[in-house]
């Protein structure tokens, strides 16, 4: 059985900061300006003033917490909570406390779909036309989301969120995803954006040895608990 049967993909779950205050202006563009320091510097140190910079926050003391989960292989019609044959309490009970949408534009397959929903853009928009080790180098197919589309963990970062993903990803280049790297495109990468990654990075992976990274570290698969070790290559800031 492959990963995408098996395993329900949490796309993120993004935790706010313990306190927040409100902020009066964002401003027109992120990321936010840096916040000036209210230090003075004098010819001496006897007469220079420090006064520890103090980050600005950007989010009301209510923010939420968000989480985001996207499930392959499922159709909207499927779960009991829209009139399906599958029984899902849980998913029903978020359902009746929440609101319910029906025109998010599903593309049938998952690397599109999960490009769509990290950047708010449509898939081919984004290099994601396709799965990612199908991706060539036409416009919409590069299976590379570019800067110019900041993803929604970026955004939420520069607000002040921790921002993390867990489960499968299947939205990093297949040429990109050994231990040579590059690394900007996986999960906790620059262009990316996540603060913690816990997952596979492939379309599927055995359920019983799974190739599984906590960031950009393998995890051996859990044979033997007293064996079980977490390799530190690569090592990355």
């Amino acid at each position: 059985m492959n990963g995408k049967l098996a395993i329900i993909s949490t796309l993120c779950a993004l935790l706010p900061p313990a306190a927040y205050a409100q902020t009066p202006s964002d401003g027109p563009a992120l990321p936010f300006p840096a916040t000036p320091s209210a230090s003075i510097a004098a010819p001496s140190l006897q007469e220079s003033k420090l006064v520890p910079r103090v980050e600005q926050s950007h989010l009301p003391k209510n923010a939420p917490n968000i989480l985001i989960i996207l499930l392959d292989d499922v159709g909207f019609g499927l779960a009991d909570t829209y009139g399906g044959p599958i029984h899902a309490p849980t998913l029903t009970r978020i359902a009746n406390d929440g609101i319910s949408y029906n025109a998010f534009h599903t593309t049938s397959i998952c690397s599109p779909t999960r490009a769509a929903v990290l950047t708010g853009r449509n898939h081919q928009r984004v290099g994601s036309g396709t799965i990612a080790e199908r991706a060539v180098d036409f416009d919409g197919y590069t299976g590379i989301i570019p800067r110019s589309s900041a993803t929604l963990a970026k955004v939420l970062g520069y607000y002040g969120y921790d921002t993390a993903a867990f489960g499968k990803w299947h939205n990093t280049p297949a040429t990109e995803t050994t231990a040579m790297g590059p690394f900007t495109l996986w999960p906790t990468g620059e262009g990316i954006g996540f603060d913690y990654f816990y997952g596979f990075l492939a379309g599927e992976t055995s359920q019983w040895e799974p190739r599984l990274f906590e960031n950009w570290n393998p995890i051996e698969p859990p044979h033997d608990p007293s064996t079980t070790s977490l390799q530190t290559w690569p090592i990355r800031p």
